[in-house]
């Protein structure tokens, strides 16, 4: 694994320029954490202390019905943001789990700091807002794919966007992604 500091930073001036005294504040500001496959990160009903940059590994943020049917909203894996957005800027409890699919280490970052690090450096406001509108952007184009495709066109632009994370990903993960049984899952490959 590469320094995860300079990982950071690298993700960061994708967006923004860093000279090293801004990436050492920055730095500063986060705490790396280690879970092992199958640790809850998250749990729902729990608080959410943390918004959280995967270093390497990989996630899923699942949202379970009242009839205990887990729907997973969203897959994370390195160079991506995860958490429960809602609880963690509402300070309020889980509606959702975060749970590792493999090891995973991640920077974890709470609100507090998320916020001075916001107020202190205008480029990190930025560098947020950015990462906000492609968050909102991509989960528009989620909804919009369950509302307009089947699921093979939904498994197709999936295979386009992230090919990688069918490699990863046990295939029941990915029929509760797409919205299919595992069954239909299977007549798509």
């Amino acid at each position: 694994m590469n320094n995860p500091e300079q990982l950071l930073k690298t993700h960061i001036e994708k967006v923004v320029p860093l000279s090293d005294e801004e990436a050492s504040f920055i730095i500063s500001h986060f705490a790396v954490q280690n879970f092992q496959k199958g640790d809850l990160i998250i749990e729902e009903g729990n608080d959410v202390k943390d918004v959280y940059f995967i270093i390497s590994g990989l996630v899923k943020l699942v949202y379970e019905d009242q009839d205990a049917k887990k729907h997973i909203v969203s897959f994370a894996m390195e160079d991506w943001w995860e958490t429960d957005f809602q609880a963690f800027y509402t300070q309020s409890k889980a509606t959702l789990s975060l749970e590792c699919i493999e090891d995973t280490i991640a920077y974890s970052l709470s609100l507090q700091n998320f916020e001075k690090l916001c107020s202190d450096l205008q480029k990190m406001e930025r560098f947020f807002l950015r990462k906000s509108i492609a968050g909102h952007i991509g989960s528009q184009t989620r909804i919009l794919s369950f509302l307009t495709s089947n699921a093979r066109e939904r498994y197709e632009q999936l295979l386009l966007r992230n090919p990688s994370l069918l490699q990863r990903v046990p295939k029941s993960y990915l029929a509760s992604f797409l919205g299919v049984s595992r069954e239909t899952l299977s007549r798509l490959f």
